[in-house]
């Protein structure tokens, strides 16, 4: 299955019942998105004997943004990171932190930053600006 990339423009109530829908199922806002389309084009094509498109338009188990719950791996690592005490925690995270800076590489253009809401986007920016001062 391909998937796409579209923009759309919606109001920002709609945005907000979006994401508190994913948070609620632990989806992401493209997956509720998505079913809502989903059962829109349905019930258009059960009203509609004339569209076929509700024949079409199904479920497909493995996109990924549909996969339900933690792959095998990250629960894993999960239940490991769990099993260490805040202490033991931070410690780890300070050793990792600690070995990125031994490398000597300028991270800045080495990673990749994904926000879920172009709102997050610019209070990363506003706070890198700050921190970068």
């Amino acid at each position: 299955m391909t998937l796409s990339r579209i923009s759309v423009t919606v109001p920002g109530e709609l945005v907000e019942a979006a994401d508190e829908v994913a948070a609620r199922l632990d989806r992401s806002r493209s997956w509720v998105v998505a079913e809502a389309l989903r059962r829109y084009l349905s019930e258009v094509g059960e009203s509609d004997p004339r569209r076929s498109t509700a024949a079409t338009v199904r479920e497909v188990g493995s996109t990924p943004y549909a996969a339900p719950g933690l792959g095998e791996y990250r629960r894993a690592q999960l239940e490991a990171d769990l099993a260490l005490t805040p202490e033991q925690r931070v410690r780890e995270a300070e050793e990792t932190a600690r070995l990125s800076e031994v490398r000597g590489r300028d991270w800045q253009g080495d990673r990749v930053l994904m926000f879920d809401r172009y709102e997050d986007y610019l209070a990363w920016e506003r706070w890198a600006d700050l921190t970068s001062r």
